[in-house]
């Protein structure tokens, strides 16, 4: 046994020696203009960029509505990051799968800053050339975690970006980073859905945000390229990759500025949205909020959306405008939209819904209950609606019909 120990120990020793006279010849001979070194096999770039129009001085209120993650950040008393705090983060990845098999090899980072009486765009990378340089590679990276008040932003990266980075600390037996987080994909689908062919972030830049990815590397190709790369050496097409990585960080700078300005002025903005589904999702926020002064100017805004969404036809907005008259007082309104929404082409279980609350207002404010089962009798008939608006309707037909007083 102490022979053999004694052979793996000269064959691990070796080992060492090569790979450590190996990595240092890689690092030495390697060289990419315009980045320098930030350990063995790991370089680092920056780039200073103009940033994008319609930056606020501040994030606007509404950007909690918008984006809930900043709401959730707001709530923990340190109130709404200031621009500067942001750092927009991506990764790419040797793969789709977050699995411990899955390397991160290229890292961006971007920071506004102040220059010259306005602010900027600065973009920080870092690139792995190998694997045994992932160490450094990593440290390298978690140095941008190291304030405490920053809000780092991402597009998917809370399923995507966080986890890799998490798992390749773990594996390296580091300590993942921690920090508050904001990530752009569900708000992103919330407006966008249905109005952008998808909600990746590269289509919601060119179709939704004006911006322009001629000749941009698809994402999908970087594991191919950098493994290309380990082979070949070939640094054209890699560079081409840390460009894509560089578009997406101003993309996601972008994408903010155009949560800010439909927050802020929603009735005034350029960008198309679906006004139905911000407006209902407004309407919600502004029910399960602590009340407060910013909150009733909230308020004022969401019931203008919902009004205008329900004016234009949307149906959910139609149903929950019609049932917020009602709750309010306004039933001659609220009663009239009703009607109309039970006559319209909407689907089945929003015709079912209004005859619901017609039913139950003719029946407990107006103390009609003809006119109430009638409204149960018409929804008995749309029988599409779904076996759960069958019931109640069969239930509240058979309550009525017992009811002293009613014309028979």
């Amino acid at each position: 046994m102490a022979n053999l120990r004694d052979r793996l120990r000269r064959i691990q020793d070796a080992q060492k020696q090569y790979g450590t006279a190996a990595r240092a010849k890689k690092c030495e001979d390697f060289e990419l203009p315009g980045w320098a070194e930030c350990g063995c096999q790991a370089k680092k770039r920056e780039m200073l960029l103009d940033a994008p129009i319609g930056l606020p001085s501040a994030l606007p209120p509404a950007i909690a509505v918008i984006a809930g993650d900043f709401d959730r950040i707001a709530k923990t008393g340190r109130g709404l990051p200031a621009p500067e705090d942001l750092l927009f983060f991506d990764l790419e990845t040797t793969g789709l799968s977050t699995a411990s098999g899955t390397v991160s090899f290229l890292a961006a980072f971007g920071q506004f800053i102040r220059r010259g009486g306005g602010l900027k765009l600065r973009i920080t990378q870092y690139l792995l050339l190998d694997f045994p340089g992932e160490e450094d590679f990593l440290r390298a990276v978690l140095g941008e975690f190291k304030n405490s008040s920053t809000v780092v932003v991402t597009y998917n990266g809370k399923c995507f970006d966080s986890q890799i980075l998490a798992s390749r600390c773990v594996q390296k037996r580091i300590k993942p980073p921690e920090y508050f987080h904001a990530d752009l994909l569900h708000p992103a689908r919330r407006l966008w859905k249905g109005i952008a062919s998808d909600c990746s972030q590269s289509t919601i830049e060119t179709e939704i945000l004006g911006l322009d990815r001629t000749g941009d590397i698809p994402g999908a190709l970087a594991p191919e390229i950098w493994f290309d790369f380990l082979k070949t050496g070939e640094t054209r097409r890699l560079l081409g990759i840390c460009d894509h990585n560089c578009a997406d960080i101003s993309g996601l700078a972008a994408m903010l500025c155009a949560f800010c300005e439909i927050a802020d002025s929603p009735f005034e903005t350029n960008y198309n949205y679906s006004r139905e589904r911000l407006a209902l999702y407004w309407r919600d926020y502004a029910r399960r909020a602590v009340p407060s002064e910013e909150l009733a100017k909230l308020k004022e805004t969401g019931v203008m959306l919902l009004l205008k969404a329900a004016n234009s036809g949307c149906p959910c907005a139609s149903l929950a405008y019609a049932l917020d008259q009602m709750r309010a007082g306004s039933h001659e309104d609220g009663r009239k939209r009703l009607l109309g929404i039970a006559e319209a082409e909407f689907p089945s279980n929003l015709k079912a819904a209004a005859l619901r609350a017609l039913s139950i207002d003719s029946e407990r404010r107006l103390k009609n209950a003809d006119e109430a089962l009638g409204f149960a009798n018409i929804g008995l008939g749309i029988k599409e609606a779904g076996n759960y608006w069958q019931k109640d309707f069969c239930r509240r037909a058979e309550r009525l019909q017992k009811k002293p007083g009613l014309r028979r």
